[in-house]
């Protein structure tokens, strides 16, 4: 018995074959000329545009770039077509037959068949018995076949195929491929759930047509005369319908949603999906509400190379609850231009603007767990266009607020800026180790001053600092002198009948500190501990400022981020007077290998020499010499457990000012645990949970979840897996639940469940209340029963992950299907 010869040309193997070779193994090209040699199978991943969906939901948009195919047409014509069997009989190019194990390839096409022949003149292969064809990691599988291999034309019968992109296989009495890309399944069927060895199993899901068009270069299915049933049963009728064939966007027609909601009613939204090009798309909406009538909706995004942004409207005509009409518009855009010679130009637009006060309360799906109401009742207009060449910056900025005011709870509005002119240069090349920089700012606060009951300005400001770092490994002290001269210019008088007024105010600061570190061992793991003292003390001599109305300037948290630094207000309308010293100290423990922190401790507090005169309106003087502790901690003692909390001690008192502790468990996929405790003395104390956790759990699922899925799909069990989410904002003080989300999923492996109830404070005396429900076959479709319960999940609840998170997904090689 000969061995079997390495794969060669038809020119030097056809004589050798057509003379007396027995009966075994065999290879040879047919009437192809001797190109470059190919891979046996599948070269080249499917060509598809994998784009991910982002935190929304929402597919991501691509930079235009154009794709280039997996093998170019050109040079896949020039490709040898190679052959093997049991048994080789046939002319140069002009036939071979083949028989017992036969096997074709050509590229990154292999067919394998019983019996095989190649009619070279047409390009025509026809084989016959246990057909098998993989086609770049796609497989198909049947009786007979009639192929023309290069078009890639032909007709496959009694067949079933699988794709390696999605997974998605299914049964067909008849396939017909129109070329390389396309091809229709006649009698066909449609699932992507992961068969098991029972004799008794049918997938959760599967769809039936009559046709099913296939599109591999856009990736879309379009289905004809169908059924999709569930769990055995006929859910939809469907006479036709496109579905995607990856995670690649696609026009049509989305999922319809049905809701029920406590101020709308019943709800029905149909959204149609427009795929202009790979970095632009848009979508509508229609939505008919049951107490309110019709709502048109409409989003549009763009991604270019050196600009970005999108367009969203809503317009309902005549709402029945309101009698009006409601309106709503957002429009963002951020882009630069490289002016060579002149420096580089950035354009911001952020636009938002509703019809009427009532719209937040209305519509206000957006809210998160634990938002501020009044956050969700301001809505920005503004525009920046920026300029920076060298070591100079220069912006326009304007900001205009719509406040949407409640009657039972009115806020003051924010101050428009209309405009603001800024200027700043901070050379980065002076001698000696000196830095510098200067900013001017010149803004026209405008606003309501009947809500205000404060002039509108002109403010311009001045400041100018220079220090000088020292620096050695083990230590730094910066000295910094700081300079602000402010001006007004009030289009009312104040109270003492003036309408101007000016302020100049230096400060010094001292900035210094050492940094010690030592080898060392806790609980039996080995670490680099620090030991980093530090002390602060500023200097800035009083200037009366308590005629000055405030425009832009708040308190700073009393937290590590700012008690190092030298004003107590973040803002140009109020610069603090002090004399005091901070002191604090601050020791990590370091992970030797990574550098991480998996201990990290830390307190602080400021010694003051003098009263603090300079204060905000209504806000009592600081006459203690010593502050409030400072006290902190953070453990991350494992990748799976984080720790982190900051807490404001009063010595006099002996009671915490302000607290904030929270920690957070996640040992492996789709299971996470979140708790916060949140205390203001005297304002608000509230406890905030979150969740996602499975309910039933083995040992081999909880083995599989131990590690990371490479393919990003979640793992289950083989009869599917319960799982319970959501997030709970308590109020202590008012003992009440104000808002929760809570929902539970089910992963029946390749269809996901989800219910979700959510109620979110809209108003300080009002909430909304939706019921979410969604179906999700994968690889298919999502049928939704109310808004997207997704969305609302990855929005409130900390370390979410979706299950089959298209996202988290790695595209199969090529080589994971290969024969």
């Amino acid at each position: 018995m000969l061995s079997r010869p390495r794969l060669r040309p038809l020119a030097y193997a056809l004589a050798l074959a057509w003379c007396c070779v027995p009966a075994g193994a065999f290879a040879q090209d047919v009437a192809q000329p001797p190109a470059a040699a190919a891979s046996a199978s599948g070269a080249g991943a499917p060509g598809a545009d994998s784009a991910a969906l982002d935190g929304w939901g929402r597919p991501r948009l691509h930079p235009s770039v154009q794709l280039q195919e997996t093998i170019p047409r050109d040079l896949r014509r020039q490709l040898p077509i190679y052959v093997r069997g049991d048994r080789v009989t046939g002319q140069t190019d002009l036939n071979v037959q083949v028989e017992g194990n036969a096997e074709l390839r050509r590229g990154d096409t292999m067919i394998r068949a019983d019996r095989l022949e190649y009619l070279a003149p047409e390009d025509l292969a026809k084989a016959r018995g246990h057909v098998h064809i993989n086609r770049e990691g796609n497989i198909f599988e049947g009786t007979a076949l009639d192929l023309h291999v290069d078009a890639f034309q032909g007709f496959f019968t009694d067949a079933h195929y699988r794709f390696l992109a999605n997974g998605a296989y299914g049964d067909a009495a008849r396939v017909d491929f129109i070329d390389s890309d396309r091809s229709v399944v006649h009698d066909a069927t449609y699932t992507t759930c992961e068969k098991n060895d029972s004799a008794s199993w049918q997938p959760a899901w599967i769809l039936r047509a009559k046709t099913i068009h296939l599109d591999q270069e856009e990736d879309v299915g379009v289905a004809d005369d169908g059924v999709l049933e569930f769990k055995g049963m006929p859910v939809l009728p469907i006479p036709h319908i496109s579905f995607p064939l990856s995670d690649k966007r696609k026009s049509g027609f989305l999922p319809p949603t049905f809701g029920l909601d406590s101020r709308s009613g019943f709800e029905y939204s149909q959204p149609y999906y427009w795929n202009i090009a790979p970095n632009r798309d848009a979508t509508f909406t229609g939505t008919v509400m049951a107490r309110r009538g019709v709502n048109a909706g409409g989003e549009f995004r763009y991604l270019e190379s050196n600009y970005q942004g999108e367009l969203k409207a809503q317009y309902m005509p005549s709402d029945s609850l309101r009698d009006r009409d409601r309106w709503t518009y957002t429009a963002k855009h951020d882009g630069s231009i490289d002016a060579t010679g002149i420096g580089n130009l950035n354009l911001h637009l952020n636009l938002n603007r509703v019809s009427d006060n009532d719209y937040w309360r209305d519509f206000g799906h957006a809210a998160t767990v634990g938002t501020n109401p009044t956050q969700e009742r301001l809505l920005p207009s503004e525009m920046m266009l920026s300029w920076a060449a060298n070591d100079m910056t220069a912006q326009v900025h304007t900001l205009k607020w719509q406040t949407q005011q409640d009657i039972n709870a009115p806020i003051v509005p924010p101050y428009d800026r209309m405009p603001q002119l800024q200027w700043r240069y901070a050379p980065s090349d002076l001698r000696h180790g000196f830095e510098t920089s200067v900013e001017v700012d010149t803004t026209r606060f405008q606003a309501d001053r009947f809500l205000t009951n404060q002039p509108n300005a002109d403010r311009s400001y001045l400041q100018a600092q220079v220090s000088r770092p020292f620096l050695t490994p083990g230590s730094f002290i910066t000295p910094r002198l700081q300079l602000n001269a402010t001006n007004y210019q009030f289009d009312s008088p104040l109270i003492n009948g003036s309408k101007s007024a000016s302020r100049t105010v230096p400060t010094f600061s001292l900035d210094s500190g050492l940094v010690f570190e030592r080898d060392t061992q806790l609980l039996g793991r080995n670490f680099l501990q620090t030991l980093e003292p530090r002390a602060f003390y500023t200097y800035t001599p009083y200037r009366d400022q308590h005629l000055l109305p405030i425009y832009d300037t708040a308190a700073k948290d009393y937290n590590f981020a700012n008690i190092y630094t030298e004003n107590s207000y973040v803002g140009d309308d109020r610069i603090a007077d002090n004399n005091l010293l901070t002191l604090g100290v601050t020791t990590r423990f370091l992970d030797p290998d990574t550098g991480a922190d998996s201990l990290r401790l830390g307190v602080a507090q400021r010694l003051r020499f003098k009263d603090q005169q300079v204060t905000m309106p209504g806000e009592a003087p600081v006459t203690d010499r010593v502050s409030d502790i400072l006290l902190g901690a953070g453990l991350n003692w494992t990748p799976q457990w984080g720790f982190d909390s900051v807490v404001q001690y009063n010595p006099h008192t002996h009671r915490s000012i302000s607290s904030t502790v929270s920690a957070n468990y996640t040992p492996g996929n789709y299971r996470t645990l979140s708790a916060a405790y949140r205390l203001q003395r005297g304002t608000s104390e509230q406890i905030d949970l979150g969740w996602q956790w499975p309910l039933s759990s083995s040992a081999s699922a909880s083995a599989s979840d131990a590690g990371a899925r490479k393919d990003g799909k979640a793992a289950h069990t083989g009869s599917g897996r319960w799982y319970t989410v959501g997030r709970l904002d308590y109020s202590m003080r008012d003992k009440k639940l104000v808002d929760m989300v809570v929902g539970f999923e089910y992963d029946g492996c390749c269809w996901v469940g989800r219910v979700v109830i959510d109620r979110l404070q809209n108003s300080l005396i009002s909430a909304n209340t939706r019921l979410l429900f969604q179906i999700e076959f994968v690889g298919f479709s999502r049928l939704s029963l109310g808004q997207d319960p997704l969305a609302a999940l990855k929005q409130n609840v900390p370390r979410y992950q979706a299950l089959h998170d298209p996202a988290a997904r790695a595209l199969p090689s090529r080589f994971s299907n290969y024969d």
